[in-house]
């Protein structure tokens, strides 16, 4: 018999698992033997916390992130071939969602393996579904450009884009460039283009808020964003 592939979320911030996982995802753990994971440290923390029975010591673990060649992973999914579940695991959230994770889902959909998705937290739906922006067409733009005028640039294009179509474009940002981006958003938009800013998803900090530029010119300085995880949205 093969194995299959479990995509396991990770909570965002919530330090209760259950407050963030069903209890399925907790008994499929104990399935796999082998993970695919982006930091061994911080997957061996998660599998403790979540109550994984099988000897850490005993568990095989695959590296996948952004340095990852798809050469390397060619034997990743071998394992399956001998009936062992493996398990795929985020930083934070769903894996191959804003995760290097799709190289190994790309994998498995040529080699026919099945592939079993896993309830779990996304900060980009929760953004979406608080923000009051339109959830009925949206688009994820992930980073941004690092460069200022890119940056502004990009912004004043995905402002056509969710004004023209009432498509919400959500985005996000490394946690210690936040404040510039919300900067950045109210230099750069019109005036009543409405900026949502969704931070610290989860835990007991969350702050999740959606004014218009203008808006956000006044109180921009009332909510510091740096090194917190946040996500962006624009809309109408």
């Amino acid at each position: 018999m093969s194995g299959k592939l479990i995509l396991f979320p990770v909570p965002i911030g919530a330090e209760t698992i259950s407050d963030s996982l069903p209890a399925l995802n907790l008994e499929l753990i104990n399935t796999c033997h082998y993970f695919i994971v982006e930091e061994l440290r911080t997957a061996r923390r998660f599998l403790k916390k979540a109550g994984y029975s099988y000897p850490i010591d005993d568990t095989t673990f695959y590296v996948l992130n952004e340095h990852t060649s798809e050469q390397e992973t060619i034997h990743y999914l071998d394992p399956i071939q001998q009936g062992e579940n493996i398990g795929l695991l985020s930083e934070a959230g769903l894996p191959c969602v804003a995760d290097p994770g799709m190289m190994i889902t790309r994998q498995a959909q040529r080699m026919g393996v099945e592939i079993i998705p896993l309830v779990g937290p996304s900060s980009l739906m929760m953004a979406l579904m608080a923000s009051g922006l339109n959830g009925q067409n949206f688009a994820f733009a992930g980073y941004l450009p690092v460069d200022k005028h890119e940056r502004i640039s990009t912004l004043k294009k995905l402002e056509v884009k969710a004004l023209k179509d009432n498509q919400t474009q959500l985005f996000i940002e490394a946690p210690y460039r936040n404040n510039q981006m919300l900067q950045s958003l109210c230099e750069s938009l019109m005036g009543e283009t409405r900026i949502c800013v969704a931070v610290d998803i989860t835990l007991p900090s969350q702050t999740i808020r959606t004014l218009t530029a203008n808006q956000w010119k006044k109180q921009r300085e009332q909510l510091n964003l740096h090194k917190r995880n946040t996500v962006f949205a624009i809309g109408r």
